[in-house]
């Protein structure tokens, strides 16, 4: 009688096709993960991370997203607002988005938050002519309305606004009218205001400041970075800074 053949030695180890599964499980269930921390994330932090993108609605978002830094937006992840004051400047920030559609697009005006508040930023060079504080108002109307429009509504009357003048670093003539940039933002920022009260809002809510080319968000060695710095930040300020 024949001897029985004996059998192969298994291999040892997972079957490729294993492998192949567990890799697929694991990345679903890192999505699903994903899915619910973003589901439990505070409305206002979530639009803060969505305007690093584009494609997303009314978000329209193209910003540079960078380790552990929204470049573009001047915040780090770190710097979000905590849960309570977003949940408190949510509305306004939902209502400037959908006022500021059109200058959003075209970068007249961006929208941010720090640890300040919620921050309409006005690019200077849409508003004022180079070295001057006098408004270009046929330019300027409408956006300031909406400004005004946004300062009057309801969520906003027992809060406290102030308007800051940015420059670059580039000296004005000191034989002029503003001998220095601190004087150029200073005025800049004033007569924002004066349109603003203008055009309804209620004069008592706000601070003026001139910060000349001392708070910068991009180098001053390139026009792009000037044209940057140049700006009137209208500035939703939180309890912590009134």
């Amino acid at each position: 009688m024949p001897a029985p053949k004996k059998c192969k030695k298994c291999e040892e180890g997972a079957p490729d096709w294993l492998l192949t599964y567990g890799d697929m499980t694991t990345l679903l269930l890192t999505f699903f993960i994903m899915m619910f921390t973003t589901a439990e994330i505070n409305g206002s932090e979530l639009r803060l991370i969505l305007a690093a993108f584009q494609g997303l609605g009314s978000l329209m978002g193209g910003n540079t997203l960078e380790v552990g830094k929204l470049a573009e937006l001047g915040n780090t992840i770190m710097s979000l607002p905590s849960r309570q004051r977003g949940n408190a400047l949510d509305k306004a920030r939902q209502l400037a988005i959908s006022l500021f559609q059109p200058e959003l697009k075209t970068k007249k005006v961006r929208i941010k938050e720090d640890e300040r508040g919620l921050i309409i930023s006005l690019a200077a060079d849409s508003f004022f002519k180079p070295a001057s504080a006098t408004i270009d108002i046929e330019a300027a109307r409408e956006t300031l309305q909406k400004v005004a429009t946004l300062l009057s509504s309801p969520q906003l009357k027992d809060r406290r606004f102030r308007i800051e003048g940015h420059t670059d670093s580039i000296p004005t003539d000191p034989n002029g009218p503003y001998p220095t940039n601190w004087e150029l933002s200073t005025a800049r920022a004033t007569n924002v205001l004066h349109y603003l009260v203008d055009f309804g809002v209620n004069e008592k809510q706000f601070q003026v400041a001139g910060f000349a080319d001392t708070v910068p968000l991009a180098s001053n060695d390139t026009p792009e970075g000037r044209a940057y710095n140049r700006r009137v930040d209208i500035v939703i300020l939180t309890k912590g800074h009134l």
